[in-house]
């Protein structure tokens, strides 16, 4: 069986791997590194390394990343599918868990699938895709009510939340813009792409930064080592090799097929959270949570059925 997977069939699964349980990682992982670092520098500094590395690892490669196109269509996409979402994402990690931010982020494919207007034909051609999202969509409501049951939930708490619905709709339009405009062409570069997106995306977060006057908040002797290994770690794994998995799966998979790592996230990041960070989650979010992996477990079979088909 093994001999009959080709290299590019490998090369999949490991890019999954990477969205799926990497990814759900870096939550926690952010959520650390905010007890020292700033939102805005957080994501400066991640983002600016993480990509100054890939970009200067395409170049020694001898990959032509001073493309014009490539590197205007980079821009747009570091900033609405990069900047708005990971800044939302630390912002939103300043009012509630990892894990909750986590389960409202599920909801990102649910939105890639009904924003991705050139494949509705393909998508809603069967109720098993229908009725999977409106389950999804129940499953999300249940993840807001609880919000509103809780008396004990603050205005900043419920800030967080709105913010974070912001920040699932800006990341569904920066990945089909990056699907169908900045990774279209079978020739461009999805690494050098990711680098200049990460870059963008880091001159906005400087900016902010230091408008915020956050950097005067900070003192590079008082930072913990165990946030300084947190930055680390979302700069290699969560920037560098997840990131750039992401938009290689741009490039060889559907949007809403690769949007799928929404729904896995959450579980990698509520066992972390849970084991790690010793964080609550309530009966309701897990009911939502439940709901939201059934709906994506019914599109994910109809799709298997039309292949056969």
């Amino acid at each position: 069986m093994l001999n009959k997977i080709d290299n590019k069939s490998l090369q999949i699964i490991f890019a999954y791997f990477l969205i799926y349980v990497v990814w759900g990682s870096t939550y926690y992982f952010i959520g650390y590194a905010l007890n020292d670092f700033p939102p805005f520098l957080l994501g400066a500094v991640r983002f600016s390394i993480a990509g100054v590395i890939l970009l200067a690892w395409r170049y020694y490669k001898g990959v032509n990343v001073f493309e014009k196109s490539l590197v205007k269509k980079s821009a747009v996409s570091g900033l609405v599918l990069l900047f708005i979402d990971m800044a939302v994402i630390m912002l939103a990690q300043s009012y509630v868990t990892s894990s909750l931010v986590a389960i409202i982020a599920s909801s990102t494919t649910i939105w890639i699938l009904l924003l991705d207007f050139p494949m509705w034909k393909k998508n809603f051609r069967n109720p098993f895709t229908i009725v999977g999202i409106v389950i999804g969509f129940l499953g999300v409501l249940m993840l807001y009510l609880e919000q509103y049951l809780n008396e004990n939930i603050t205005s900043l708490h419920n800030t967080g939340i709105y913010i974070l619905i912001f920040g699932c709709i800006s990341w569904a339009v920066g990945t089909l813009y990056t699907k169908y405009f900045s990774m279209r062409e079978a020739n461009t570069d999805a690494f050098s792409g990711a680098a200049w997106q990460m870059i963008f995306a880091s001159a906005m977060f400087w900016i902010f930064s230091l408008w915020r006057g956050e950097l005067a908040t900070v003192d590079v002797k008082t930072i913990s080592t165990s946030s300084w290994a947190s930055v680390f770690y979302l700069i290699i794994f969560g920037s560098i090799f997840a990131y750039t998995a992401y938009i290689w799966l741009l490039k060889v998979r559907p949007a809403a097929e690769v949007a799928t790592h929404a729904y896995v996230n959450p579980v990698i990041a509520i066992i972390i959270g849970v084991t790690l960070g010793k964080e609550l989650v309530t009966g309701i979010q897990i009911g939502g949570l439940v709901l939201i992996l059934t709906s994506v477990t019914l599109v994910q079979l109809n799709k298997q059925r039309l292949v056969r088909k």
